[in-house]
C-alpha cells in the first residue's frame, strides 16, 4: 500500500471518529435515560401498594383541622383510583431524583473539569437535601397553618369538604413552590461562581431580592398572606446563606473584585 493511500485511510479515520463519537455518546445518553427511568419505575411498583395509605397520610394537615363531621371528598368517579396512583407516581418521582441526578452527573462529569467537578459535586447533593427540605418544610410548617387558617375562615353554615383531586394539585403546587424556593443558596453560588455577578453586587440588592420574594410568594402560593409570608421570609433568608457561602467557598471571586 502506497503513503498517499495510507493518508487518505488516515483522513477518512479521522473524519469518521467524531460521528462515532457522536453516536456513542447518544448510546450512553440513552443508557442513562433508560436507568433513570428503570428507577422511578421500581419505586412506583414499590409504592403502590401502599398508595391509598400514603395519600392518607398526606391529607394528614387538612383532615386533622376539619370541623367535626366534615371530610374530603371525591367528585369524579375514577378518582378513588386515579389520584392514589398519581400521588405514588409523584412520590416515585420525587424519590428517584438522586438516582436521576447521578445518571445524569455520570453522563456530564467526563467533560467537566477536575475544579468543575470539585465544585459541582458538592452542590449537585446539597441541591437535592435542599429541595427535599423545603418540600418537609411545607409539609410540617406550611400546610397546618395554611389548613388551619382556611378551614377558620369559612363562613357559617359552610361545611368544608374538600375534594381529592383539588388537594392534591394544591399541595403539588406548593411542594413544588417551596422545594424550589429552597435552591436559593445554589443558585446564588452559581452565579458568582461563573462570574455573572459579585457578591457585593447581590449584597446591595438586598432590599430587592426581599421585595420580589414576597411578590413571588403571591405568585407561587395561594392568595393568603400567611403562606406568601412562609415562602417570602426563608427564600430571603436563604439568600443571606447564599452569600455567606459564596464567601466562604469562592474566596477568589471576592478577591478578584477587591
Amino acid at each position: 500500500m502506497t503513503e498517499p493511500s495510507k493518508d487518505r485511510q488516515s483522513g477518512a479515520r479521522e473524519h469518521e471518529d467524531p460521528e462515532l463519537s457522536f453516536f456513542e455518546h447518544l448510546v450512553e445518553l440513552r443508557s442513562r435515560l433508560l436507568k433513570a427511568c428503570i428507577a422511578v419505575l421500581v419505586v412506583l411498583i414499590v409504592l403502590l401498594p401502599f398508595s391509598r395509605k400514603l395519600y392518607a397520610l398526606l391529607a394528614i394537615p387538612l383532615t386533622a383541622v376539619l370541623p367535626e363531621g366534615s371530610s374530603m371528598i371525591a367528585i369524579d368517579v375514577a378518582s378513588p383510583f386515579l389520584i392514589p396512583f398519581k400521588l405514588s407516581l409523584l412520590l416515585a418521582l420525587l424519590l428517584s431524583i438522586p438516582v436521576v441526578l447521578y445518571q445524569l452527573w455520570a453522563f456530564v462529569a467526563p467533560a467537566l473539569y477536575l475544579k468543575e467537578k470539585r465544585l459541582a459535586r458538592p452542590l449537585l447533593y446539597s441541591a437535592v437535601v435542599l429541595f427535599y427540605t423545603g418540600c418537609a418544610f411545607a409539609y410540617f410548617v406550611v400546610f397546618p397553618l395554611v389548613f388551619g387558617f382556611f378551614t377558620r375562615v369559612a363562613p357559617e353554615g359552610v361545611t368544608v369538604m374538600t375534594d381529592i383531586s383539588k388537594y392534591l394539585d394544591f399541595v403539588t403546587t406548593l411542594f413544588l413552590a417551596f422545594g424550589i424556593t429552597f435552591e436559593v443558596p445554589i443558585a446564588t453560588i452559581i452565579l458568582v461562581a461563573t462570574g455573572i455577578t459579585t457578591v457585593e453586587k447581590l449584597s446591595k440588592m438586598r432590599g430587592y431580592v426581599l421585595v420580589g420574594a414576597f411578590a413571588l410568594g403571591m405568585m407561587l402560593t395561594p392568595p393568603d398572606v400567611i403562606s406568601q409570608t412562609l415562602l417570602a421570609v426563608p427564600m430571603w433568608l436563604l439568600f443571606e446563606i447564599g452569600l455567606l457561602m459564596s464567601r466562604i467557598l469562592l474566596p477568589h471571586r471576592v478577591k478578584e473584585k477587591n
